[in-house]
Parts: structure tokens; C-alpha cells; sequence
């Protein structure tokens, strides 16, 4: 197609609008432009948002938006805007609550209609061409939408009113605050225990997500329990009960992970999945799904000791780094889109029998048709040959079906995949959102430090730590803040100063406060602290308490002056539970009053009604607990083996709430240390002897120092009991 026949979003840097730019569609970006255009002729404006990784994003511009006749009536009849939801979250989750209340639908596509000034009086998902599954075909939409704006203008603009009034109330939180209580965490837990697929793991039916933050959760509280266990402490409910916690989030991370939502091949997990079994997934790839899902493997090995978690742990890792990581300038990648092409479903991914047998020996082929159930009829609705690979067999089924020895079958099965991943390698590769979002990538980052921490990768390490300092580097400046966009995708694309979210900033402290445990390098605690106090000054509420997820600004278009406070984990861990995270863990190191009243009067915003989101409020959960239990920090001084030692102790028992910290002895000085650390540590007689000594601090003063593993162990149990 040549220039001249490219719509406006040809000028567009997010890769989800600059794949609409040959479209028929006269398309607007968001901006001042689009609306004055729209109360310029009076018309209605239709209002896509997607993402380039959704597939029925891709459906619909397929169908409808490249069909010339359904342009010329978008065009004649409406100003069209296309918003990419990764890039402009903050007009996302406002019209998805709009949306919602007019028909109770959202997700993605999400198409809705507004009036010329941005307000919405109706929308919907996705609309077929024609009359289809239920719905009227888009084509009827739209002239019955803009018959109605004209003809019936009056009720247009009293729905929406109504809609504008729903969305107020929605997420604002204001006159709603009451007392919080530690209580809610357990309120919050029984809720998602409710939903527990005793069958198949998880939580409720199809669709199925995984819910990482109230698997992290359920870990934590075991954790807990098997300490007070451990104790000799514990009743035969709290037995009971642990191990519950135990079961739910170890069946649930099993099956998921031997389940076609999980890639067998490349490791690294799908988005969701489409049944309860946990076999067919929508194929996209989503870079915070799989930094929260490894945490999940990493703490589930930490409490369990299980090599299966370690081994899907550092596959994850494995994955991102080859798929979603700028090795050279550092930095995570978004997203990998499900498909290759509008036409198939995932087939990158998926195999017939023919394919497996053309790669395969004769024996590797009917071993791992066994255990991936490869069958001529597979679960693919598009291409019945198809299979979701996922593990039904296990080794040691197979080696008796087949009459040959464990040993072999998992000789056979490693020869299998290396040469079924190596293979699908030459397939054409779905498309790779090369955005690195500051938000997501600080999920990244933290996931990283923490798998390194536990697992001891170094590469990971260095990787997580040189993504952080270009963060730092290209996103962040201390007059002005975040931003929310370290580089787009598309080299060609103009690079855009766009304003960080609390997400960005809530989500960076943390990375930068785990920088600082993984290196003890005071710098990140410094940076760490900065941006806080810039979260603080730009989104918190000091009249009703909580954060906005956005600056509030005067003449803001839409309905983006509608506050919101955003509490529910929706798909990323919610902006005020993470910031109440970052306060919670900067107190402690700093003994401010300021960071633990803030983090309480936003815990008090949600506390009236936290149990009842359930799943949702994991993250709030878990913010609780960091709010409630006084902050520990192990801190470990040396150099030698046994520094190394006591270090490898503290991480595996480590909890939220709990900071490890090593130091080399220089470090071990007031100048490298938080002001809480540095009134203690440094005036330690060991420390000023040059012993190797791990101290345990909490709640603002600490214990005796202790020099074997031994002895931290027992004074870590003594602590975590008292906690």
C-alpha cells in the first residue's frame, strides 16, 4: 500500500495502532484533535481499544475494520479513535467500567460509543460482520447507533449521564474507608478457597487464569503455618489447614504447569486458558504473566523443596530470555502474539501427527505422542489435526505400556522435544511486541532478582540488574518522574515522553528495594526511596487516602477526570496494594511514620469490603501482611564460606516482610546503609572485629548476632512465631 493511502496512525509508536494504519478507516489517535473534529460535525465517536496480542482484536480489524464498506459508514457517521490498552491503561480500565455498566460486557476488543465530548452511552466486544453468536452484526450497530444519536440525541445523552454516574462511583472510594484488620487476609483466602477446582486446580471454571498473586499468597500463609508447625506450636487444625494451603497451591501449579496453558517446548505460560483442564489456552504470551508465575514456581520451591517448581522456574526464565529479552541494551519485551496469521489459532504451537513424525525417530514419536497426546484428532477447532501439547502420560505409564525402562522413555522424551522445539524455531514466529513498559518490566525485574536470589543464576541477575539501571537510566528523571515507555517496538516509530501511571511507579520502588537486597548497592535504595516520594507526591489522595492510578488534570478528555483507585488485580497486581508494598518495606528501613501512615490509610479504603473481591484482592492481601507483621531484615557481614552459608539459610526461609541482605564488611557502614541499619549494624562488636555474623532486625531494633546457620535458623523461627 502506498503512503498516500496510510491513515493518521501511520504516525502512531505503539504497535497495535501502527498495525491499523493501512486500514480504510479515517483513524484518530487519542487527543484533542479527534474530539474537536467530533464537536465540530456533531458526531459520535467510535472508540476501539485493543492490544496486538489480542486475538480477537485481530479477528475484528480482519471482518469489519479493513472492510470498505463498513469504512465508508464509520467514516461518513463517526470520528473514529483506536487507543492501545498497553500503552494507555488509564482510558482502558475507565471505558471498561463504562462499558460494563451498559451492557455488562468487557474485555477486549472493547468497542464503545461516545458522545463528542467522550462520554459513553453504549458499547460492547467484539461485533461479527453479520448477525452471529448472538450478536447483531456490526454493520446494524453502527447505523442504528448513529441513527440514534441523531434521532434520539435527548436519550443518548441521559444514558449517558447514567453511565458517567456508575463510572464515578466505581473505583473512587470515597466516604468508604473503615478501621483495617490482619483479619482480611484470612477473609480474602476462604473467599478464593471457595472457588478451589479440587479436580482439575485453579480457581473457578472456564475460562481459567492462573491468579499468581493469590497462589503467592496461599504459599506465604502455608509457609507461616508450617513455621508455627515447626514450633511444636501448632493444633491439629493448624495441621490440617497448612497442609489445605499446601494442596491448593501445589495441585494448582502442577497441573497447570504439565497442562497445554503451559508451553512444553519453550517453557514460559500462555495467557489463560479456555477450559477447566488447563489443556487449551488462548496462545498469547504476556511478560507479567510469566514474571508473577515465576515468583509463584520460585516460593513454591522455597516452601516445598520441589524440583518440578525449580525446573518450570528456570524454563521460564530460560523462555523469556530467548523470546522476550533486548540482550543488548537490556530490558523485557511485552508481549508474543498467539498468532501468525489471521487464519489459524495458535499453530505455531500446536502439532499433527504428521508434523511430530517428520521430525521424530519412529520410537521418539510414539513415546511423545504417549505423553503430549498427539492424536490424528486434536483439541484445535480451526484445523481438527492439531494437538495442544500437554503431559497426559506420565514416564513411568509409558515405560510400562511400551515395555522399556524409565531411563529411556526420559532419553527418548529429551531427544523429543529438543528436536520438536528445534523444528517449530523454523516455523514462522508470532509476532514480538518489543515495547518495554516500565511497569512491566519492573515485575520483570523483581521476579528475576528473586529467582536469582533463591536459585543462584548469575547471568539472570546481571540481566534483571543492567534492564533496571536503562529503566533508570532512559525513564526516569527526578525533577519530572517516570515515564511510562522505556522504547517502542517499531525502531521507525517517534519516541514519546508519555507520563509513568502509579502502576510505574509503584511497581519500580519495589524492583529498586529488591536491587538493593540482591546487591546491598545503597544507590537502588536511594533511587527506590525517590520515586516513592515522587509516587506520593503525584498520585496520592491526602484529603480521602489510596492512590490514583493517573494524574488528574484539568481539562482532561473523556472520562479520564473520573478518579480511580485501583485496588483489584486486573491482569497486573493491583496500583494501590503494590504502593502500600513499597511504603511498608521503606518504613522499615527508615522508620518514617509518613510511609506506614499512607500505607494504612489506603489498606483503610478498601478494609470494609476487601473480602469480598475475593481472588481480586490478593494483592491487597499480600499488602496486608506486609503492613501487619513488623519487617524483618536478615542482615548477613562477611566474606567467607560461612557468610555464604548463613546467606543460603535466611533466603530459604524467607517470607514477605523479610529482607536478606549480605554485606562485604566495607559495606557495613553507615554511608551503605538505611538510616534504620546504619544506627545498629555498624556499632556491632563483630561486626567492628571483622566476624562473619548474620543479625536479624525487627520491628526496629535487633538480636544478638549469631555466627552458624544453626543458630539464624532457630532465630528466625522465633521471630516468624512472634510474628
Amino acid at each position: 500500500m502506498s503512503v498516500d493511502t496510510l491513515n493518521s496512525l501511520s504516525n502512531a509508536s505503539s504497535s497495535y495502532l501502527r498495525s491499523a494504519m493501512h486500514q480504510p478507516i479515517r483513524w484518530h489517535e487519542w487527543g484533542e484533535e479527534a474530539f474537536e473534529e467530533a464537536k465540530r460535525e456533531n458526531k459520535p465517536i467510535l472508540l476501539d481499544i485493543g492490544a496486538v496480542w489480542c486475538h480477537w482484536c485481530h479477528v475484528m480489524d480482519r471482518e469489519s475494520y479493513d472492510d470498505p464498506e463498513i469504512a465508508q459508514i464509520v467514516n461518513e457517521r463517526f470520528v473514529a479513535i483506536k487507543v492501545d490498552r498497553d500503552e494507555r491503561p488509564d482510558i482502558d480500565t475507565r471505558y471498561q467500567v463504562a462499558v460494563q455498566a451498559v451492557s455488562g460486557q468487557g474485555g477486549w476488543p472493547l468497542t464503545a460509543f461516545l458522545t463528542p465530548d467522550g462520554k459513553p452511552f453504549y458499547g460492547g466486544t467484539y461485533f461479527p460482520p453479520m448477525d452471529h453468536y448472538g450478536r447483531p452484526s456490526f454493520r446494524r450497530v453502527l447505523v442504528s447507533i448513529s441513527d440514534a444519536y441523531r434521532e434520539k440525541n435527548g436519550d443518548v445523552v441521559e444514558q449517558a449521564k447514567l453511565v458517567e454516574g456508575a463510572l464515578a462511583h466505581s473505583e473512587s472510594f470515597a466516604g468508604k474507608a473503615g478501621d483495617f484488620s490482619p483479619a482480611v487476609i484470612q477473609e480474602i483466602i476462604e473467599s478464593a478457597l471457595k472457588m478451589f477446582d479440587e479436580t482439575h486446580g485453579g480457581f473457578g471454571s472456564a475460562p481459567k487464569f492462573p491468579h499468581p498473586s493469590m497462589i503467592d499468597l496461599l504459599i506465604d500463609q502455608y509457609q507461616r503455618g508450617a513455621a508455627l508447625l515447626g514450633t511444636g506450636e501448632g493444633t491439629r487444625s493448624h495441621v490440617d489447614s497448612s497442609e489445605h494451603l499446601k494442596q491448593v497451591f501445589a495441585s494448582t501449579m502442577e497441573r497447570m504447569a504439565r497442562g497445554g496453558v503451559y508451553d512444553q517446548l519453550a517453557g514460559g505460560f500462555h495467557r489463560y486458558s479456555v477450559d477447566e483442564r488447563w489443556i487449551v489456552p488462548h496462545f498469547e504470551k504476556m511478560s507479567y504473566d510469566n514474571s508473577e508465575l515465576l515468583k509463584n514456581y520460585v516460593h513454591a520451591y522455597q516452601a516445598t523443596g520441589s524440583e518440578f517448581f525449580k525446573n518450570v522456574a528456570r524454563d521460564i526464565i530460560r523462555w523469556m530470555d530467548e523470546v522476550l529479552s533486548d540482550r543488548e541494551r537490556g530490558g523485557f519485551y511485552a508481549s508474543q502474539d498467539a498468532d501468525i496469521s489471521m487464519d489459524d489459532d495458535g499453530d505455531y504451537f500446536t502439532w499433527t501427527v504428521d508434523e511430530t513424525r517428520a521430525v521424530l525417530t519412529e520410537e521418539e514419536t510414539q513415546v511423545a505422542c504417549l505423553h503430549y497426546d498427539i492424536n490424528e484428532v486434536g483439541e484445535m477447532h480451526h484445523n481438527p489435526a492439531k494437538n495442544v501439547l500437554y503431559q497426559r502420560a506420565p514416564v513411568e505409564e509409558i515405560a510400562g505400556r511400551l515395555k522399556l525402562s524409565p531411563d529411556r522413555i526420559r532419553e527418548l522424551l529429551s531427544s523429543a522435544k529438543q528436536k520438536m522445539y528445534a523444528a517449530r524455531l523454523k516455523r514462522p514466529t508470532p509476532f514480538i511486541d518489543k515495547t518495554v513498559y516500565v511497569s512491566w518490566n519492573a515485575l520483570c525485574i523483581s521476579a528475576y532478582l528473586n529467582a536469582t536470589t533463591v536459585l543462584g543464576l548469575a547471568e539472570a541477575r546481571r540481566f534483571a540488574l543492567r534492564s533496571l539501571d536503562r529503566i533508570l537510566a532512559e525513564s526516569w528523571r527526578a525533577e519530572t518522574g517516570l515515564n511510562h515507555v522505556v522504547a517502542y517496538s517499531d525502531p521507525n516509530s517517534a519516541k514519546r515522553d508519555a507520563e509513568g501511571f502509579l502502576d510505574d511507579y509503584a511497581f519500580t520502588a519495589i524492583a529498586c528495594l529488591d536491587a538493593y537486597e540482591a546487591t546491598a548497592d545503597i544507590t537502588y535504595f536511594r533511587l527506590g526511596r525517590q520515586i516513592a516520594d515522587r509516587m506520593i507526591e503525584k498520585f496520592y489522595d491526602f484529603v480521602s487516602g489510596g492512590f490514583l492510578d493517573a494524574q488528574l488534570k484539568s481539562g482532561s478528555l473523556g472520562v479520564l477526570a473520573s478518579p480511580r483507585k485501583p485496588f483489584q488485580d486486573s491482569p497486573t497486581p493491583a496500583g494501590n496494594s503494590m504502593a502500600v508494598i513499597a511504603l511498608s518495606r521503606l518504613h522499615g528501613y527508615t522508620n518514617e511514620a509518613e510511609y506506614r501512615d499512607k500505607a494504612e490509610q489506603t489498606l483503610e479504603l478498601l478494609a470494609p469490603s476487601a473480602g469480598q473481591y475475593g481472588l481480586f484482592a490478593a494483592t491487597y492481601a499480600i499488602a496486608a501482611v506486609h503492613f501487619s507483621v513488623p519487617h524483618m531484615q536478615v542482615v548477613i557481614v562477611g566474606e567467607d564460606e560461612v557468610a555464604l552459608e548463613l546467606h543460603a539459610s535466611a533466603v530459604a526461609s524467607s517470607k514477605f516482610g523479610c529482607a536478606v541482605l549480605k554485606l562485604k564488611f566495607n559495606q557495613a557502614v553507615p554511608p551503605n546503609l538505611p538510616p534504620s541499619l546504619a544506627a545498629t549494624i555498624p556499632q556491632l562488636p563483630a561486626v567492628k572485629q571483622g566476624k562473619t555474623v548474620a543479625v536479624v532486625c525487627s520491628g526496629l531494633t535487633c538480636k544478638p548476632p549469631v555466627e552458624t546457620p544453626e543458630q539464624l535458623l532457630e532465630t528466625l523461627r522465633t521471630e516468624h512465631l512472634a510474628a
